[in-house]
């Protein structure tokens, strides 16, 4: 599928604010089954932009804005090529009781650790073994954990916030895409299973039915053992296909925030966002 996705966030200060330091995570990445054609980002105030590749080889732009400002605009426009690649119909996945061993793997091991938003507490194991009782194949096991999400809990906008932790998930019973991927990840944890956040964009299409495109969205991947990383959206319970932009990989929410930066100022502020993603396909 040929996707284009623009993206606009735009801070509006209360009174002028000065020394902005910024760094941006919005380039989508070029890896199997996806490919970025073209990324152009723009800034207001105009600034210079520089790049780097973050430990999870995330492509970040950063820039600053040093004179004084009261609107400080960001907007990304991209080209991007999808295409699903499912699970192999004889592929083997490893039994859970063998997912021990992964943890001695250096690709794995910051992704079966508790992080920032992800605690591994009781509650979150007490909920993964009941979810998954009796299974003993990790794919299967990871699915039923989507399916459970989907099932046990309500997408409610504006029902938590960017700190929202999984235990408050866990009470609520409710959220949007980043608590659902929040308690995916403490869920295959809990299990052994090496999970990680991504963040990016969702294609609705005409008439749509899928939760999070109005935004930025997120989801999991799970490590398979000679399969790689499996991505599944417990907030639209389905496997991420062609209509999923993949930007950023992590630990958590706090490794890929999308816009995110310092200033001097007045902390009186509005933030707005406003994300298309468009078929480019005729």
């Amino acid at each position: 599928m040929k996707l284009q996705v623009f993206h606009r966030t735009q801070y509006t200060y209360a009174s002028p604010v000065i020394e902005s330091f910024n760094e941006v995570r919005l380039h989508p990445l070029s890896i199997d089954g996806q490919n970025c054609q073209s990324f152009i980002l723009k800034v207001l105030p105009a600034s210079r932009l520089s790049h780097y590749f973050d430990f999870f080889q995330n492509y970040v732009h950063f820039f600053e804005v040093l004179g004084p400002h009261n609107v400080l605009t960001i907007e990304s426009t991209s080209k991007v090529t999808t295409a699903y690649v499912p699970l192999p119909e004889d592929a083997e996945t490893v039994p859970l009781s063998r997912l021990a061993e992964l943890t001695q793997l250096d690709k794995c091991y910051d992704f079966l650790q508790p992080s920032q938003f992800v605690t591994l507490g009781p509650e979150v194991w007490r909920l993964a073994l009941d979810a998954t009782a009796g299974e003993t194949d990790t794919w299967r096991a990871a699915l039923i954990i989507m399916r459970y999400i989907h099932g046990s809990f309500t997408y409610t906008p504006q029902s938590t916030n960017v700190n929202t932790m999984v235990e408050e998930v866990i009470q609520l019973r409710r959220g949007v895409c980043q608590d659902f991927a929040h308690l995916m990840l403490g869920m295959c944890r809990s299990l052994k299973i090496p999970a990680r956040y991504v963040s990016g964009y969702l294609y609705n299409g005409p008439g749509g039915v899928l939760q999070g495109s109005q935004a930025s969205h997120a989801w999991c991947e799970v490590y398979l053992p000679q399969l790689g990383w499996r991505a599944l959206d417990p907030t639209n319970n389905q496997p991420a296909d062609e209509n999923y932009v993949k930007v950023a990989v992590g630990r958590d929410y706090a490794d890929i925030v999308p816009v995110k930066g310092s200033y001097k100022g007045t902390r009186e502020k509005t933030m707005t966002v406003h994300v298309e993603v468009t078929s480019l396909e005729i």
